[in-house]
């Protein structure tokens, strides 16, 4: 195809006419293989004599053909229906892709070319593209500035290539050979005064970006070094120490928080922090980095962090004193350091004198009601309530890391910091201070009051504080501080504390009430959230609302519809189990708007999906908006949660199961992936609590298997319980099914042989087979041959115990189904006594067979062997049979134990269960605060970097071909969730029954097998016998 003939194709699909794009669309799918194609279009990109629209298009089919299939090799590891890039056309991109980037004749091109030099990069370098490095270094180094800037870009982009990937070679070699030359550029352009041009601001952005980047895991010995480290570190003490004019920055300061300059000072605050946090703080220093950063660290901590502090100090206070401005960015970038300047000894005496004037300076405008907080709530106040309450909404912005710098003072400094931050709060308070400083004052008492009420000295006065403090403030005229008093009120409630009568509980309980009806949303919002603490910790609050609860739910429905707030389903769900009782009549409505809640957020996040995917950033995928998917989990949580509430009535529960139905077939119809997780867990919910199928549910089943047949095929961990309940519960009605019966064995048969799965998938897969045969028994006759040698095949290649026990216990079910067949198709194989003797040495071995379950089924299939005539036993078995009473004895001598052993673990759970349900303690410091301080945080890194060195250790060795074979084998524990058919069968009784046909049909190898027992055999028999008579009488 000419140039000018693709390039009218490209055009087609921005035609405003949909039919044309579409055409357009579907004839670049049908040439997008040919050879030549992206050769093509790398002149079209770089042709002036195209329009810049079509230009664009074109880059952006680039990007995302290079992204998708750069990496697939043109001669193998590809599926028949996958494109390919040919070798001419990647010679082409390797020539052309960076004088592209050079000449690229607007941003949005720039960016599509950067992310595929990236793509490139992360497979052909070094070796299929040496050059890379130089001709890069070319570029940085030419007088043209458009040169330059690409080699920057180049430079960023083959850093973010291999960024993530641990102990590389790659990232190095670029540090060492090309940041020299990085550090030199940027430090000649601060010689020239900063102005309104965006030349020199943008690639001192794109260097320092590039500097953080090349530190996302490791620093390299380079850039530990004094050859590197003093220029890079003059370089960033440089740009936070710029003062830039006002005229060479917007005069809006949002448009400002965006400018070049400013996001280039953003990323030396954001290098000079990470530094410190990941590399330069000792005696945070995780022990598994001591020897690879130890020194490193020391020498940071001793000469750089004191002059990042100085420096930082000095930036707060022209700020505060309104000499300098600073960008939220650059803001949260300080109080990061500030806090983390607080646990190590030698960082926290050079910034503990400046502690009070922080907080009342720098921390207290932050919390109070300013500007840009009346903005918010007067323009979207469903925006500041997700920002005020939601801590995932909240947490890269100057107010959240205020907020977190207060509480790593509360809990690591206490005895030097806690109680000056509180005589602030107090001076405030008591000195008639304007509203939107006593809003300030109480939203520090509300993210302070879990330590508040775990101080000794302070938790006695709280009661009294709320009193004169909070809840007059109930009536205030400013509706910011009605909410605030909410949520004071519902934060010390939740931190634990007693009030000292009822009336002074009542008369807030009552201002909250009111509060859920106030005309402010975020007033609303936060009444709802201190009621639901309220509820939880007081029987006379959960007395008084009962009668209203129908009106609370109502209002919490509303509000989450309004709000798409995922912390009110969290009231949702806890009013709903508070008021089972008095919701059980309306359970089903309830849950009819909840489905509808959740239909609409579903829709909505499929239409943001659609918007996003049609040109998605590769780079920022994780920076898609999420929200609506989060609230829709929480949404069917609270379903969920009104399930377990109604179990015990399942007229009602049947009812809400019709409502659910829809709702889940929505989901897997329009494959939300992300919800999946949800909708199994109501489907295995409803269809155990009502322990059958209900027509309408058939569907999911059949919905269920295409998914797993396509793209839901690594969803089968999430799939097995409700899969299970359906062979469990629908067993009748698929008996009857011979297509239902298909798609379960095929479930099966994919699950253990799909190149996609791992063992723990061969896992699932093997229990839903066990299922299959106990519950469907005399009616997959057909399907025996399949489950047999698909199991035999796998004996050798199970890696882990699960998988070895689980692929057993396949084997081991086939022969309680049906022992003759079982035997025959086994023998036919040539395999029968291989089966027979992992069978007998997981038995006699030490605890192989360690659950109930294992021990149960293996004593069932034992005792169906016995029964058989011995006629049907294939002769090479049959010198073994007397050794089955024997196998069968040993089983029983471990039985109860394990069932012992089952009792021990729910009895453990039921009361982990319980712990579960105690409010998280917030940790005080009050010892001698001058030493280095390591909380629960730094164990959390700890454990972090440790579990980091195993793991890079294991991949080394598996680089070098070794495995370690016990590295992935753990214990097989008791699975208390799992009912099988079996539970309800009685081991003795069933052994004395089969010992007795063994007898009548089989005297000579009965004879062989009783008197090869030995004497501590012989009183187990005894045993064994005399439990099945008292089974049996009581049973009768």
């Amino acid at each position: 195809m000419d140039l000018q003939t693709l390039s009218n194709l490209f055009a087609s699909t921005i035609n405003p006419d949909p039919n044309v794009r579409k055409a357009g669309e579907l004839q670049i799918r049908k040439v997008g293989n040919e050879e030549g194609m992206i050769t093509a279009l790398l002149q079209i990109i770089a042709s002036d004599s195209v329009d810049l629209a079509t230009r664009q298009a074109c880059s952006v089919w680039l990007k995302n053909r290079v992204f998708s299939l750069y990496s697939v090799d043109t001669t193998s590891n590809r599926r028949p229906d996958q494109g390919t890039i040919a070798n001419s056309d990647r010679e082409s991109l390797r020539t052309h892709i960076l004088s592209l980037l050079a000449n690229s004749p607007s941003r949005s091109i720039t960016l599509q070319v950067a992310s595929t030099v990236k793509s490139i990069v992360a497979y052909d370098f070094p070796e299929r593209w040496p050059a890379y490095i130089q001709e890069v270094k070319g570029m940085l180094t030419s007088s043209n500035i458009r040169d330059v800037h690409a080699g920057c870009v180049a430079v960023l982009e083959g850093v973010r290539a291999f960024r993530f990937r641990p102990r590389n070679t790659v990232i190095p070699q670029i540090i060492a050979e090309v940041f020299p030359i990085l550090v030199n550029i940027a430090t000649q352009m601060l010689q020239t005064p900063p102005s309104s041009a965006t030349e020199i601001p943008t690639m001192l952005h794109l260097i320092l970006k590039t500097y953080k980047t090349s530190i996302v895991v490791d620093l390299s010995v380079h850039q530990q070094s004094e050859a590197s480290l003093v220029p890079w570190g003059k370089l960033f003490f440089a740009v936070v120490n710029l003062q830039i004019p006002a005229e060479a920055v917007p005069g809006d300061e949002e448009d400002r928080e965006g400018s070049e300059w400013w996001r280039a000072k953003k990323w030396a605050y954001g290098t000079l922090g990470r530094l410190f946090h990941k590399f330069g703080n000792p005696s945070q220093l995780p022990s598994a980095m001591q020897e690879q950063y130890g020194a490193f660290a020391q020498h940071f901590v001793t000469s750089f962090a004191p002059e990042i502090l100085r420096t930082y100090l000095n930036q707060v206070q022209l700020f505060v004193s309104n000499q300098a401005w600073l960008s939220k960015k650059c803001q949260y970038q300080i109080f990061q350091f500030f806090t983390e300047c607080i646990k190590p000894k030698s960082t926290w005496v050079l910034l503990k004198p400046s502690i009070e004037t922080l907080v009342s300076s720098f921390v207290f405008p932050q919390l109070s009601f300013n500007d840009t907080k009346t903005a918010l709530w007067e323009g979207d106040p469903v925006d500041y309530v997700r920002i005020a309450v939601d801590e995932y909404e909240n947490f890269a912005t100057p107010v959240s890391a205020a907020t977190t710098f207060l509480f790593s003072l509360a809990s690591n400094r206490t005895k030097t910091s806690f109680m000056p931050i509180l005589g602030f709060i107090n001076t405030v308070l008591r000195s008639n201070s304007a509203a939107p400083q006593r809003f300030g004052a109480l939203n520090m008492t509300a993210a302070l009051s879990p330590w508040m009420m775990r101080h000794p000295d302070v938790k006695g006065n709280m009661e009294a504080f709320v009193l004169q403090f909070v809840t007059p403030e109930f009536n205030s005229s400013e509706p910011y501080l009605r909410a605030i008093a909410c949520e004071v009120v519902g934060t010390v409630t939740k931190a634990g504390m007693i009030w000292s009568s009822e009336e002074n509980l009542n008369a807030n309980f009552r201002a909250i009430a009111k509060a859920l009806d106030d005309p402010e949303l975020p007033v609303r919002v936060n009444a709802a959230l201190a009621i639901t603490e309220l509820v939880l910790a007081h029987e006379s609050v959960r007395v008084a609302v009962g009668p209203q609860v129908g009106k609370v739910i109502q209002d919490l429905l509303k509000l989450s519809d309004e709000t798409d707030l995922d912390i009110l389903n969290r009231s949702m769900e806890i009013m709903v189990d508070a008021f089972q009782t008095e919701l059980l009549p309306v359970a089903s409505q309830l849950t009819s708007r909840l489905c509808e809640s959740y239909l609409r957020l579903a829709k909505e996040a499929i239409a943001q999906e659609e918007t996003d995917g049609q040109n998605i950033d590769l780079d920022s995928i994780t920076d898609v908006d999420d929200e609506k998917t989060f609230t829709a989990m929480g949404v069917a949580k609270t379903i969920s949660t009104i399930i377990s509430s109604i179990e015990n009535s399942p007229e009602i529960l049947a009812q809400v199961q019709e409502v659910v139905i829809p709702m889940i077939l929505f989901t897997l119809e329009n494959k939300l992936l992300d919800l999946f997780d949800n909708m199994y867990e109501l489907v295995d919910s409803l269809t155990f609590k009502l322990r059958s199928i209900a027509p309408n549910m058939w569907p999911i089943f059949e919905q269920t298997y295409k998914l797993f047949k396509s793209d839901a095929v690594d969803f089968l961990d999430e799939m097995l319980p409700s899969l299970d309940n359906f062979v469990s519960y629908g067993s009748e009605y698929i008996k009857t099914q011979p297509d239902y019966k298909r798609m379960l064995v095929d479930i099966y048969t994919t699950s253990i042989t799909s190149g996609q799965l791992g063992e723990n998938d061969r896992v699932n897969g093997s229990k839903l087979a066990e299922s299959i045969l106990l519950n469907l028994r005399g009616s997959v006759d057909d399907s025996l041959q399949i489950f047999i040698s698909t199991a035999l095949d796998q004996l050798d290649k199970s890696q882990t115990s699960s998988l070895r026990l689980a692929n057993l216990e396949v084997l081991i079910n086939t022969v309680l189904y049906n022992p003759s067949a079982a035997l025959h198709l086994m023998e036919g194989s040539g395999k029968g006594r291989v089966f027979f003797d992992r069978w007998f040495a997981a038995i006699n071995g030490d605890d192989l067979l360690p659950r109930v379950h294992d021990k149960k089924l293996s004593i069932l299939a034992l005792c169906s062997l016995l029964e058989l005539p011995p006629t049907v036993v294939p002769q090479s078995l049959q010198g073994g049979w007397p050794g089955i009473v024997g196998g069968i004895l040993t089983i029983f001598k471990e039985l109860p134990k394990a069932i012992a052993a089952r009792k021990a673990l729910e009895d453990s759970l039921q009361e982990d269960s319980d712990d579960d349900e105690l409010i998280e303690e917030k940790i005080l410091n009050l010892n001698e605060d001058e030493e280095d301080v390591w909380d629960e945080d730094s164990a959390y890194l700890e454990v972090l970097a440790n579990e980091g060195a195993r793991l890079r250790e294991k991949q080394d060795k598996a680089a070098d071909g070794e495995y370690d074979s016990d590295s992935e084998d753990e214990d097989i524990e008791e699975e208390l969730g799992y009912i099988s058919a079996l539970d309800t069968v009685e081991p003795y009784g069933a052994f004395k029954q089969a010992l007795t046909t063994f007898q009548a049909h089989n005297g000579p190898s009965y004879q062989a097998a009783t008197t090869a027992l030995t004497v501590e055999q012989q009183a187990l028999l005894m045993e064994v016998m005399r439990t099945a008579e008292l089974n049996s009488t009581m049973a009768a």
